[in-house]
């Protein structure tokens, strides 16, 4: 299966994806390039998955991918347990596509094109 590379190495790669799958959980709209966007759907999709499954095994599986800890003292815990308690809950009756894309034009700087990546 193909995968963008972001032109990063694979751990570099993972904690992107980590850090902004977690900001997604928290804010539930986070803004990011199309290209990035669209890799960080499929992981947010299966961490949403498993928080469906609500067990202690799919709680630690999620606590362990997203991010430890991030700038405005919010923990791993307080990601987690509003996926759990209110985004997993929201989409109980959902057989995926809990993500939307919105376009909304090009980076100053350099023309990337930019989205919206939020929750349904």
């Amino acid at each position: 299966m193909a995968y963008r590379k972001l032109n990063r190495r694979s751990g570099n790669r993972k904690a992107l994806f980590r850090s902004q799958v977690t900001d997604l959980f928290i804010y539930e709209r986070i803004q990011t390039t199309e290209a990035k966007a669209k890799e960080l759907r499929s992981v947010a999709e299966k961490l949403i998955t498993l928080a469906k499954r609500g067990d202690l095994h799919a709680r630690r599986q999620v606590a362990a991918f997203v991010r430890p800890e991030i700038a405005d003292a919010t923990t791993n815990q307080d990601a987690v347990q509003k996926l759990f308690s209110e985004i997993a809950p929201r989409f109980a009756d959902r057989q995926g596509g809990y993500t939307r894309i919105m376009k909304i034009g090009p980076r100053r700087g350099d023309g990337a094109p930019m989205v919206y990546l939020e929750l349904v």
